[in-house]
């Protein structure tokens, strides 16, 4: 069958590095393409890397069509389900993915509530029955309304959410494309990104240390006006036992992830069932 490349879908996730793609091409080489290529249709989902090295290679593949998907939105909450289940993303893409499906989420309940509003006779109007959709989609996942329940969906703390949440509304693309290499922390980015935008470009350019540094004069200067308002005798905070709190936090994270991949294999199986 002919398989359609949805350029949308192919960048809808961060593409991978030339090394974990040389790793990957190495691999398919080497034991074949494994597992299969999910389809909608026709369009490729899922696997357009290993499509793509499949064909240059000549390699011979399988295909699977998920029939679940009733439209773009399940695609996307799918595609987001599937990375957030995998220990090679970053902290900051599945922090950005996470927020993504809280986005798409609250769009979809947006739209089930302006279909009830129209569709509800006058007769009803003003009560406070809850509003649902016509024809409600067969993936659901859960809406991620509290920055808790994302952070749990990513395997993050609430702080790593904070500055994610940060950096997506205010680094300048210098800033962010070195998180995303991870030349610099979440917290450092999240700091530089609150200079404005001339000197994040700036500090980017000059690299690692000149982007730590720059985030060292941001919390310097936050800090100065908070120790002259603090009395010294104030209890020093406890930053170890915080930590552990948060290793716990992940790894709990990391737990429910895992199992939430497990769940989307499931469903996938019973695509091919069907």
């Amino acid at each position: 069958m002919q398989i359609v490349v949805n350029e949308e879908l192919k960048a809808y996730i961060d593409p991978l590095t030339p090394e974990e793609y040389e790793a990957l091409e190495r691999s398919l080489l080497a034991e074949g393409c494994r597992d299969a290529l999910v389809l909608w249709g026709d369009t490729l989902v899922d696997g357009h890397n290993r499509y793509r090295i499949c064909q240059q290679h000549g390699l011979p593949f399988q295909t699977v069509q998920n029939t679940r998907f009733r439209s773009m939105d399940d695609v996307h909450l799918w595609m987001i389900g599937q990375h957030l289940g995998r220990r090679s993303v970053s902290d900051f893409q599945r922090g950005v993915l996470a927020l993504r499906q809280r986005e798409i989420m609250a769009e979809r309940r947006g739209r089930a509530q302006t279909v009830a509003s129209a569709e509800r006779p006058d007769s009803t109007a003003g009560t406070d029955t809850a509003p649902t959709e016509a024809a409600p989609s067969v993936y659901e996942p859960d809406a991620l309304k509290s920055r808790e329940a994302i952070a749990r969906a990513a395997r993050l703390s609430s702080s790593q959410v904070v500055a994610i949440e940060k950096i997506q509304k205010q680094a300048a693309p210098e800033l962010v494309a070195a998180v995303k290499s991870g030349t610099i922390s979440l917290n450092t980015a999240a700091a530089v990104a609150t200079l404005p935008t001339e000197e994040q470009v700036a500090a980017a350019h000059a690299g690692k240390d000149e982007l730590k540094l720059a985030a060292k004069r941001v919390r310097e200067a936050k800090r100065k006006p908070r120790e002259e308002a603090t009395p010294e005798t104030a209890a020093p905070v406890d930053a170890e036992a915080t930590d552990a709190v948060q290793a716990l936090q992940r790894q709990v994270a990391e737990l429910q992830a895992e199992n939430a991949a497990l769940r989307q294999q499931v469903q996938a199986l019973e695509a091919q069932l069907v």
